[in-house]
């Protein structure tokens, strides 16, 4: 068996997904009935809205499958999302990367396997629409269509529910995808007694970036600085805009030494940014960091206050 290939932009293919926050929710009628649709037009004996997960495959919409999720190593969608195309298995047992695989070999003895790799955008596949048969099978011209058709319906729905979350110009999470991320984590840190911390981070001089250069040039900061969090904070930690240049980030399980290690990063991250851009600019800022117990009585809005009068005190020092 060979076990799926991990993305190269992976982590930021994950932060796109949890910030959809689907995953563990409940089935909805309009994945299961695209689904349903699917089952039901090629004959399958499976159809599955599926997204992949750091480690596992779990599944939105299911017609004839009683388990919600499969580890990531034996997964069928795990090789789709490195598609850009249609992935089809015509006959799984006779196929080098699967003919081992414990669901070829044992049950459901899966034969036949197509999958449309969903994109949150370009170069970003969160998961599939699959179908699944015991009986090997060839797809058609037209019938690769129908699944292309039907796979652009479930993307549609993902579209809509991201618009609400996410930041358009630098797609990490909005104020409102961001404070909903951070609920979830900070259940998390209270239910494993692990404390957190929030830095919140000020663009300095972005003002007359875009008065000098114009809002292309200040798009252009935003965007990359936003790339930047992406790359250098854990998969675990929470990162958003919460508006004009001011950006955000949870870190879980976190403390003095290990926060500062991650600002350390990130640091070195924009400066070696800055030296290749060359752009008759630097990407300079300002940030404030605060942290909190699990038992912390307060809010979210107050921690990310807390954060935010820490930036400035660092902001006057660097005035000075």
């Amino acid at each position: 068996m060979i076990k799926p290939v991990i993305p190269e932009n992976e982590a930021e293919r994950l932060h796109a997904l949890r910030t959809l926050q689907i995953l563990d929710t409940s089935h909805e009628e309009r994945f299961d009935r695209v689904t349903r649709m699917a089952k039901r037009m090629f004959g399958v004996s499976t159809s599955l809205v599926t997204l992949i997960d750091e480690d596992r495959q779990w599944f939105k919409s299911k017609q004839g499958l009683d388990i919600t999720e499969t580890p990531r190593d034996v997964s069928f969608c795990g090789h789709a999302i490195n598609q850009n195309g249609l992935f089809i298995i015509s006959n799984a047992s006779q196929d080098e990367r699967f003919f081992d695989n414990p669901f070829v070999k044992d049950d459901p003895k899966v034969r036949f396997y197509a999958g449309y790799p969903l994109k949150i955008r370009e170069g970003v596949n969160i998961g599939t629409l699959c179908l699944i048969d015991q009986e090997p099978r060839v797809m058609n011209a037209e019938d690769q269509q129908l699944l292309k058709d039907l796979g652009a319906m479930v993307e549609q729905e993902i579209k809509s529910i991201q618009l609400a979350t996410l930041d358009e110009l630098t797609l990490i999470s909005n104020r409102r995808g961001f404070l909903t991320l951070v609920e979830h984590s900070l259940s998390i840190c209270r239910r494993n007694k692990a404390p957190m911390s929030f830095l919140l981070f000020d663009l300095n001089k972005f003002k007359a970036i875009n008065d000098a250069y114009g809002h292309h040039e200040g798009d252009c900061v935003l965007t990359k600085f936003a790339q930047l969090m992406r790359k250098t904070f854990r998969n675990s930690d929470v990162i958003g805009r919460l508006g004009g240049d001011e950006f955000v980030a949870m870190l879980t399980d976190s403390n003095k030494e290990n926060t500062d290690d991650i600002l350390a990063r990130f640091v070195e991250a924009v400066d070696e940014a800055n030296s290749v851009m060359n752009k008759p600019y630097t990407i300079e800022f300002s940030v404030g960091l605060a942290h909190f117990q699990y038992d912390t009585k307060k809010s979210v809005e107050e921690m990310i206050q807390d954060a935010d009068a820490a930036m400035y005190e660092h902001k006057k020092k660097e005035v000075r």
